[in-house]
C-alpha cells in the first residue's frame, strides 16, 4: 500500500487553482475502497458541487482536501496564502450537522475558531460581528442554540466557518435536513455570499436540483469507489434567482445531470 500523501505547499495546485487532486485514492483500514482514483481541479473563486449516491466518497474527498484525513495514494494540493501554516488557515468546513455548543451563545460559538488560534479579543469581536452580519444573524448574537430554528443554526455554523476568512469553503450537505422553503432561502443566501466574498466553494449534495441551481460546475460521482462519472458546466446568467429555478434551461440541466447520475444508483439497495 502506498504511503499517505501530505498536503502540497502553497501554490502547488498551479496558477488560478485552489485545489488539485491527482490520482487520489482512499482505502480504509477495514479494506473498503472509498474513493478513486480521483483527479479533480477546482479554480479559485469557483462554485463546484459533488453529487452522487451515499457512500461514493463525496464527504471523503472533502475531508482529504481539508487535511482531516490522508489519502492512501495520490496528491492533494491546496493553495494557501504565503506564510500560512497548514490547510486550516485557508479552509472553512461546514458539516451536515451544525455541531454547536448548546451552553454557549451564538457569538461564542462563532468565536470558537478565533479563540483556538489565540486571536486578540478586540480583533475577534470585530470578525465575529462581521461574520454574523454576513449570514443575517447580527440580531441573534446573544441567543442560544436552543432558541434557534434549524436554518438559523446552520447560519451560525456557516458564520463560524467564515469568521477566519478562509479562501476555500467546504460544505458537506449543510441543508439536507432542512425543509424545502428554508433550503431554497439558504441556497439564495449562499449564492449572494459567494458573489460578494468570491470564496472557492466545494459543496456536497444528494440533490440534483440544488447542485444545478448553485453551481458553476457539477461533478457527478460514480458508486464506491468514487470516481468522476460526468461533469456539467452550468452556463446560466448571473445573478441567479427564482427566474432561473423555474426556467426551461434549469429543467434541461436537471434532466442531463439526473441522466448521468442514474447509473450510479443501479444495483444499490435503498
Amino acid at each position: 500500500m502506498a504511503e499517505p500523501a501530505a498536503l502540497s505547499d502553497a501554490g502547488a495546485p498551479g496558477a488560478g487553482l485552489a485545489v488539485s487532486l491527482r490520482g487520489v485514492t482512499k482505502v480504509y483500514d477495514n479494506g473498503v475502497a472509498a474513493l478513486g482514483p480521483l483527479d479533480l481541479d477546482v479554480r479559485k473563486g469557483e462554485f463546484v458541487s459533488l453529487l452522487g449516491p451515499s457512500g461514493c466518497g463525496k464527504s471523503t474527498a472533502l475531508r482529504l482536501i481539508a487535511g482531516l484525513s490522508a489519502p492512501t495514494a495520490g496528491s492533494v494540493g491546496v493553495s494557501r496564502p504565503a506564510g500560512a501554516q497548514g490547510a486550516g488557515h485557508s479552509i472553512g468546513f461546514v458539516f451536515q450537522e451544525p455541531t454547536l455548543m448548546p451552553w454557549a451563545s451564538v457569538r461564542e460559538n462563532v468565536r470558537l475558531p478565533l479563540k483556538l488560534s489565540d486571536a486578540p479579543a478586540a480583533q475577534a469581536a470585530v470578525r465575529v460581528s462581521a461574520a454574523l452580519t454576513q449570514v443575517g444573524l447580527a440580531d441573534f448574537a446573544d441567543a442560544y442554540p436552543r432558541e434557534l430554528s434549524g436554518g438559523m443554526k446552520m447560519r451560525v455554523s456557516l458564520a463560524r466557518a467564515l469568521v477566519t476568512d478562509p479562501d476555500i469553503l467546504l460544505m458537506d450537505e449543510p441543508f439536507a435536513a432542512l425543509d424545502e422553503i428554508t433550503r431554497f432561502r439558504l441556497n439564495n443566501d449562499l449564492l449572494a455570499l459567494w458573489r460578494s466574498l468570491r470564496k472557492t466553494i466545494i459543496f456536497v449534495t444528494h440533490s440534483v436540483f440544488e447542485s444545478v441551481y448553485l453551481s458553476q460546475r457539477v461533478i457527478v460521482m460514480s458508486a464506491r469507489p468514487g470516481r468522476i462519472g460526468a461533469e456539467f458546466h452550468i452556463d446560466a446568467p448571473e445573478p441567479r434567482a427564482e427566474e432561473f429555478r423555474t426556467s426551461a434551461a434549469y429543467a434541461g440541466y436537471c434532466r442531463q445531470v439526473s441522466g448521468a447520475l442514474a447509473p450510479s444508483y443501479q444495483g444499490q439497495s435503498a
